[in-house]
């Protein structure tokens, strides 16, 4: 199929929308927007301001997680009618994160054709400007509860591949010490606002992540790196190592202390930063 044909083929097309600045959206997106018999979104609102703009009048219903299931014997009808129908969402790729994929799993159940209409994405973007590894895992938004997260940053914490995760602003800043409980040794991207007016991209080492501010505004896209190389070091520390750390935790914080004895001797910041940790705790 090419921008030039007069006609889509029937089907359920998944389009993709602006995550921000709205000269994202595709060429081929529009034909087919402007081209269905039915639209399905999140937001009305939201969506007939997309529509709006690019002087798109069809007809709209509302589909969230919430009535997703409550659509889908009218939705159905039509598709098996041969009618085109497409699916967005308030930015994005559908179901990715967002509702739309109780509707797709019907269709594949009924042999209805699914045509992907691929466009902006934060997930694509983030890995894009990152540095880091383009292998990765995509959590989506994270769990609401602790002890969910903790579970999934300890099954996460073994693969040496990039990580990128949904959240908050607010919710960032309180899962801080997760992060450095199981990535310490990986460097850190946090998109905020991506392609928006107030776009921020941070990149530091998830060591250094409490020393970061960040406005507590918009939507942030996190992507923490693969492991870090370490410099071929010492697997434990020497009690003359050990004596000096000792020492100088009674008057420095553990930031310093890694930095001080790193630079000093060929040793595992890691090493040294878990043997701070295991001091603080006895303390």
């Amino acid at each position: 199929m090419n921008l030039n044909n007069n006609k889509f083929k029937p089907g359920l097309y998944c389009v993709a929308t602006p995550i921000g600045n709205m000269g994202d959206i595709s060429l081929r997106a529009i034909k087919i927007l402007k081209d269905s018999d039915l639209i399905l979104c999140e937001d009305t609102r939201v969506t007939k301001k997309i529509l709006k703009k690019f002087e798109i009048n069809k007809k709209l219903i509302s589909n969230h997680k919430f009535n997703e299931n409550k659509n889908l014997e009218k939705v159905l009808d039509l598709l098996n009618k041969e009618k085109i129908v497409s699916i967005v969402c308030d930015a994005g790729t559908p179901a990715v994160s967002d509702p739309g994929r109780i509707l797709i799993k019907e269709c594949v159940k009924n042999g209805v054709n699914i045509f992907p209409v691929p466009g902006a994405s934060a997930v694509s973007a983030a890995i894009s400007i990152s540095g880091f590894s383009d292998n990765f895992y995509f959590c989506a938004f994270l769990p609401e509860k602790e002890n969910q997260i903790k579970k999934l940053f300890k099954s996460l914490s073994s693969l040496n591949s990039s990580i990128v995760f949904f959240i908050s602003p607010n919710k960032l800043n309180k899962r801080i010490d997760y992060i450095k409980e199981f990535f310490l040794n990986r460097n850190i991207l946090i998109c905020r606002e991506i392609t928006k007016y107030h776009e921020e991209y941070i990149r530091t080492s998830v060591e250094e992540l409490s020393n970061v501010n960040f406005s507590r505004r918009g939507e942030i896209t996190v992507v923490i790196s693969e492991i870090k190389k370490e410099k071929i070091g010492f697997k434990e520390l020497e009690e003359s190592d050990k004596k000096k750390i000792n020492k100088l935790i009674k008057n420095m914080s553990i930031k310093d202390i890694v930095k001080k004895i790193s630079e000093d001797r060929n040793i595992s910041k890691k090493l040294i930063y878990n043997y701070c940790l295991n001091i603080k705790n006895e303390n």
